[in-house]
């Protein structure tokens, strides 16, 4: 049994003012997360086309994960620093385990829209649609069996027993398991950062040889926009991350968490809600072909109001 001196009311540290701005940001926020993700999964569910693709796949998939994202962690976030529960344990853990899956796998779509759009740009000549399309379904289906068996590991047995070996920011979770987590997530967007990387540098191979063979020539730089496009995506996924992930460091390493740090994590915890709104506007939205397959949507549906 967990110690009771490390009670469920020494991580609410939030006051009356602090909680009406985090519950603000909250409802302000999650309704238009919750409608872009589940627009995007409309218009590819729909799409026989869109579907058929392996990329789109993994976009459905992330846009799956930010809307499980939204919310279960709009729903635990505000019902623990809002409500105050008084949880077991378990309760505690089982619904932590729900964010953690939905935001585990949301950061493993990614990763795999990164490769994806190396194999694509760079071994297009043997980027076999429906050979892809195989092993994106078995990717998505390893990274969500993978992301739950990770979620609810403390659910399983690996908790703290001791207030000394307890989180200072999340009751009942083992400081051991809460680095093993954010090194997972850390990795993963040093991946993600090395894939672009590597799309970026062999984009600047082919424009300097391409200047070498055609000296002279006016065209676009494709090294130069796909540095712009990627640096985005990057600083988006750096700037919502590393705040929290900072923090979890911090706690596992010194374990000195004040009531301050317990303070700025909750308000940095919103960046990741953040970051599953800017998803489906940084990832897919702005594809071309998910833009068409929309407008033909609401084209439909006009003529079937029209009918009706």
């Amino acid at each position: 049994m967990t110690n009771r001196s490390c009670d469920l009311t020494d991580y609410m540290v939030l006051n009356q003012a602090e909680k009406v701005a985090i519950g603000t940001i909250c409802l302000l926020v999650a309704p238009f997360i919750l409608l872009a993700n589940i627009l995007v999964l409309v218009v590819i569910v729909c799409s026989s086309n869109l579907r058929r693709h392996p990329s789109y796949l993994f976009m459905g998939n992330l846009a799956l994960a930010d809307t499980i994202a939204c919310c279960f962690f709009t729903t635990i976030f505000l019902s623990f620093h809002l409500l105050n529960p008084d949880n077991s344990s378990d309760s505690y853990l089982f619904q932590l385990g729900g964010v953690t899956v939905a935001f585990t796998s949301s950061v493993g779509s990614l990763l795999l829209m990164a490769v994806d759009r190396y194999h694509i740009i760079y071994k297009a000549s043997g980027y076999k649609v429906q050979l892809k399309r195989r092993l994106a379904l078995v990717g998505t289906v390893a990274l969500w069996v993978v992301s739950i068996f990770i979620a609810f590991l403390p659910l399983m047995g690996w908790r703290c027993v001791t207030c000394q070996s307890c989180s200072k920011l999340f009751p009942y979770v083992d400081r051991y398991y809460l680095a093993f987590w954010a090194a997972l997530v850390l990795a993963v967007l040093v991946f993600i950062l090395a894939a672009y990387g590597v799309i970026v540098w062999k984009a600047h191979q082919h424009d300097v040889n391409m200047d070498a063979e055609h000296p002279g020539k006016a065209r676009m730089r494709v090294d130069i926009h796909l540095a712009k496009t990627f640096s985005f995506i990057v600083l988006t996924l750096l700037v919502c991350w590393l705040p929290v992930l900072s923090f979890m460091m911090l706690d596992v390493v010194s374990g000195r968490i004040w009531k301050w740090h317990r303070k700025a994590f909750a308000f940095c915890s919103l960046l990741c809600l953040v970051n599953s709104g800017i998803n489906p506007l940084l990832y897919t939205l702005r594809c071309r072909e998910l833009r068409a397959a929309l407008a033909s949507l609401w084209d439909g549906l006009r003529r079937w109001s029209r009918l009706c």
